[in-house]
């Protein structure tokens, strides 16, 4: 299934799960030591970003119509 043709509820729980990940990641990012670990988490923290901002653009623009 596309996001496009996600509902509306569909798209509002990925977002929700998107933004726990998130918050996850950065509580493992806090209690992470080295460096490489570190890299690997931040790396995840931007990806999960990028989808979150392009869910959030899906959303708004179904909201508009």
């Amino acid at each position: 299934m596309s996001d496009d043709t996600l509902s509306l509820d569909q798209l509002n729980d990925r977002i929700a799960i998107l933004e726990d990940n998130i918050r996850q990641l950065i509580e493992q990012a806090a209690a992470a030591s080295g460096e490489q670990n570190e890299a690997r988490i931040a790396d995840r923290i931007n990806q999960q970003n990028d989808e979150l901002d392009r869910l959030l653009k899906i959303r708004e623009s179904r909201q508009k119509k």
